[in-house]
């Protein structure tokens, strides 16, 4: 049954593509959760469950959907993916509900981190495009923070359903695909992003005919990965965003899925505590989404409020690796460093500004290219991540990650770009070059839309 166009519109729209985002982060936190009782299930070793973190919706599993589904978003638009990712995604959690065995559980980790991986850059892109300009961070800022109540829930599910052990998990995979199924039926009432039907008109990017389009073609290039790689500011984009968002998701990603461990390994035994405390860990990272991110970011210096958001995820592990010994207050501390960092820090921004900093024909081909690679090298510590733990304890990988952190930093803070306020269209026209038509002197008309195009010059 479709709900029609007219009827998921505005913040409509975006609060159901957003929900996207809640799904495929609330599948990290039920694969997070379970860890323990699978391992325990199935006796697998820690490089097993390695393995799993690294093919699933946290790692490797998400790079091959995205390498995949942002190419195919730019080629048949951003309603495509709508209409088919969230189908494999449901047979993903599916499996893992009912898994009985290592290679059953393995497959449905795979099937559910490419559906993730297609999903996120289409969302982002969906968004940000169909954003009003003065108010695009809080749109995309919409999707962070279902980013973040994804988490929240799960953890919180955990928490509740933690003493059915093994039992508990399964129901959360089971809720994920219940909410999954009633986002799918709501989103299949989505109008196709306006700019890409526009833009997408003429086959080459950009709306128009004749040598205005092959005007804006010379541009921009042609669509998806062969037109990303075709001009140097968009290498130099990716260099940008993919050193923010790899150097902060490195961290992320193991905090999100072994975060228990870590727990562990800092003394909090107890599974319960331990979804609690990353209850606080998400309440805050809400929170700071809406209170800060979503209602700052359109208004005052991005960079200044990403330099904010960073330093304070470096000093909430600074705080857990240095002061271990004390116990839960340094958690609690940690926990609202760490939630509030995140709500206004890496991943939020880099949501908006890969929206902005690409053109229509490629925008989504490069997200999906940045989070193929981002969640690639998380794949590849998330092999190594338990064992690290064992070995080294929290000291040795405490310092890799804040090292990893201040990377980050450093880079958003020296190349934030200056985009606040502006149309996609402008941003574009400052990046590329505008095309522009120009009339033969010798047809004069009182029209301005009239006269003959004869010529197109790129300013």
């Amino acid at each position: 049954m479709n709900i029609g166009a007219r009827s998921t519109t505005g913040w409509r729209a975006t609060i159901a593509v957003a929900m996207s985002n809640y799904i495929e982060a609330g599948s990290i936190i039920a694969i997070a959760t379970s860890l323990a009782f699978w391992q325990a299930e199935f006796d697998i070793s820690d490089f097993a469950v390695g393995l799993l973190a690294a093919l699933s919706a946290n790692a490797f599993g998400a790079a091959i959907g995205a390498i995949l589904g942002g190419p195919l978003c730019d080629r048949f638009g951003r309603k495509a993916i709508y209409t088919y990712d969230l189908l494999v995604y449901m047979v993903g959690v599916l499996l893992a509900a009912f898994a009985v065995n290592f290679t059953m559980l393995l497959a449905a980790f795979v099937i559910t981190g490419i559906a993730v991986g297609a999903g996120v850059p289409a969302s982002w892109t969906y968004i940000a495009e169909q954003a009003p300009s003065e108010g695009r961070a809080k749109h995309v800022g919409t999707a962070q923070l279902a980013w973040s109540v994804g988490p929240l829930i799960g953890f919180a599910l955990a928490a509740a359903l933690a003493p059915l052990g093994l039992l508990g998990s399964r129901l959360i995979f089971l809720h994920l695909f219940v909410v999954a199924a009633v986002v799918w039926w709501v989103r299949q009432g989505l109008a196709e992003s306006a700019i890409w039907t526009e833009e997408g008109k003429s086959g080459t990017g950009t709306q128009g005919s004749g040598a205005t389009a092959g005007g804006q073609a010379s541009v921009l290039g042609a669509r998806g990965l062969r037109g990303l790689f075709s001009r140097r500011v968009n290498i130099t984009a990716l260099l940008f965003l993919g050193g923010i968002y790899l150097f902060w998701n490195t961290v992320a990603g193991q905090a999100g899925i072994f975060m228990p461990r870590v727990y562990d390994t800092a003394g909090l035994h107890s599974a319960i505590a331990q979804n609690l405390l990353q209850v606080l860990v998400w309440g805050c990272t809400v929170a700071a989404t809406y209170f800060g991110f979503m209602r700052y970011a359109d208004r005052m210096s991005q960079r200044r409020l990403y330099v904010i958001g960073a330093a304070l995820g470096i000093v909430g592990w600074i705080v857990l690796v240095a002061f271990t010994d004390r116990g839960v207050p340094t958690m609690l501390a940690f926990a609202v460093l760490w939630g509030v960092s995140a709500g206004i820090g890496a991943q939020a921004f880099y949501s908006l500004w890969a929206s902005e900093l690409f053109a229509t024909p490629y925008r989504a081909s490069a997200q999906g290219v940045m989070f193929c690679v981002v969640r690639s090298f998380t794949g590849l510590l998330s092999y190594f991540f338990p064992t690290l733990l064992a070995v080294t304890g929290l000291t040795g990988v405490g310092l890799l990650l804040i090292g990893l952190l201040t990377v980050a930093l450093v880079i958003g803070a020296v190349w934030a770009p200056e985009t606040r306020g502006k149309t996609l269209r402008q941003i574009e026209v400052e990046r590329y070059g505008k095309v522009e038509s120009v009339v033969d002197s010798a047809t004069p008309s009182t029209d301005p839309s009239g006269g003959n195009e004869t010529e197109v010059a790129v300013r």
